[in-house]
């Protein structure tokens, strides 16, 4: 079975993702905000793809963050321990008839 590591941990070298499809992914990524930032039909929606910017930026940053199994960046574990409760779990009242 598999299972994702946590965000904190850090990946052995077996883990790491593939350096080539890494370099093709973050290329795809800066090629299409530049196309989305520099030619106005970039930012268009067709019939056929929908909204361009969608397909040209988004899809290949989602590709590429998959890539490195959804690690949340900039977040550390020691942030993780200070956001939860410090008490006893709230308990509902019980209701008045």
């Amino acid at each position: 079975m598999f299972f994702l590591s946590p965000a904190s941990s850090v990946a052995p070298s077996s883990d790491r993702p593939d350096a080539a499809l890494d370099r093709l992914l973050r290329r795809a990524v800066l090629t299409g905000l530049a196309l989305v930032l520099l030619v106005p039909l970039a930012r268009a929606s067709t019939d056929a793809l929908g909204w361009l910017p969608l397909w040209l930026v988004g899809m290949p940053a989602a590709a590429w963050w998959a890539l490195h199994r959804f690690r949340v960046p900039g977040r550390t574990a020691a942030a993780r321990i200070e956001r939860r409760r410090r008490g006893p779990q709230a308990r509902r009242l019980p209701r008045a008839a």
